[in-house]
């Protein structure tokens, strides 16, 4: 009797054919599971997402913080018109929990609408940066050549220039300016407009390099071969194949870089070249509660701990997200 252990192919035995066998290294790769059924590499970092306790304490951060974001009035009783100037920079009391600021504005209330433009603009700018800063690198590390090229120096030029001060030169210049390219740059969403504007125009550089990095390690996969080979159009080998699987590290970096641009747009508003009044924001207020400071550190205290709740939270968030697609911190 034969042993089926031993009864194998003579084609597939052979020191070459065991190279072949080895698995290709892709973002798609199928893990084992516990049961012994299959679990795509998504799949098994929801899964360890799942058995992070920062992913859910981010979560549940930022979950309250869009809320308060979106229906400011579910947290306060108050509106922003209210204010009292005879009970100007009263301490925290149970009728104003965070106190009242130089013009007997409820701090409170300030701090709960001040997330809007806060996360807004952080939003708005990850999203924006994250759509170009991929495309372009989608198109460099796929097409390569002198587009490669191209788009590589030109990313080298605006990756040199500081992101804050440039921020401090575009925004200056702009303040006096009711329209850029037909567009009103004035008022609550123009003034949004024109940070978030920046930060896309002068942050892509650096997702186009971690997206470009990552589609040049997709290309020469086999399965991409494959497609190539059984004449798939390169929009849709794109589509199907490379950039799914090149897509996570840019969504994990971007994540991270949301609390970071909450943080600049603060620091912005603080210089009083960011959102201004009567915009509210969390940067708004930390520049309101700079003068009174020393008699009245409530004023600043609680705007600077929500934003930097707001960060740290974005910043977790992006931290497990890294550690769950990254098989080699498991």
């Amino acid at each position: 009797m034969t042993d089926n252990t031993t009864a194998q192919d003579p084609a597939n035995q052979g020191p070459g054919n065991d190279e072949a066998a080895a698995p290709t290294t892709r973002a798609a790769a199928v893990a084992k599971a516990a049961d012994g059924s299959s679990r795509s590499l998504t799949a098994d970092a929801f899964r360890s997402l799942r058995r992070n306790p920062f992913f859910w304490v981010s979560s549940a951060l930022i979950a309250i913080l869009l809320l308060m974001a979106a229906w400011p009035s579910l947290f306060t009783t108050y509106d922003l018109s209210f204010n009292d100037l005879s009970r100007s920079r009263e301490t925290p009391s149970g009728d104003h929990w965070f106190g009242l600021d130089t013009q007997g504005a409820d701090i409170y209330t300030r701090t709960v609408y001040g997330a809007r433009a806060s996360i807004l603009v952080g939003v708005l700018a990850t999203v924006g940066v994250l759509l170009l800063g991929s495309l372009l690198g989608l198109i460099a590390g796929y097409i390569g050549g002198w587009i490669d090229t191209l788009i590589s120096r030109l990313g080298d030029i605006f990756f040199a220039i500081p992101l804050l001060l440039v921020g401090i030169i575009f925004l200056s210049s702009l303040q006096d300016t009711p329209s850029l390219l037909g567009i009103p740059i004035q008022g609550y969403f123009g003034v949004i407009f024109q940070v978030v504007l920046v930060f896309v125009l002068f942050g892509w550089p650096s997702l186009m390099r971690l997206m470009r990095s990552s589609v040049i390690q997709v290309k020469p996969n086999d399965y991409v071969q494959a497609a190539r080979a059984l004449g798939a159009t390169p929009m849709r080998i794109i589509r199907r194949h490379v950039l799914p699987n090149a897509m996570a590290p840019a969504i994990v970096v971007a994540t991270i870089n949301l609390g970071a641009y909450i943080a600049a747009e603060a620091t912005l508003s603080f210089l009083g070249i960011g959102l201004r009044p009567p915009t509210v924001s969390w940067g708004v207020m930390i520049n309101d509660g700079l003068t009174p400071l020393r008699a009245s550190p409530h004023i600043l205290f609680f705007p600077a701990l929500f934003l930097s709740i707001a960060v740290l939270a974005f910043i977790m968030l992006g931290d497990a997200v890294r550690d769950a697609f990254d098989p080699k911190s498991r």
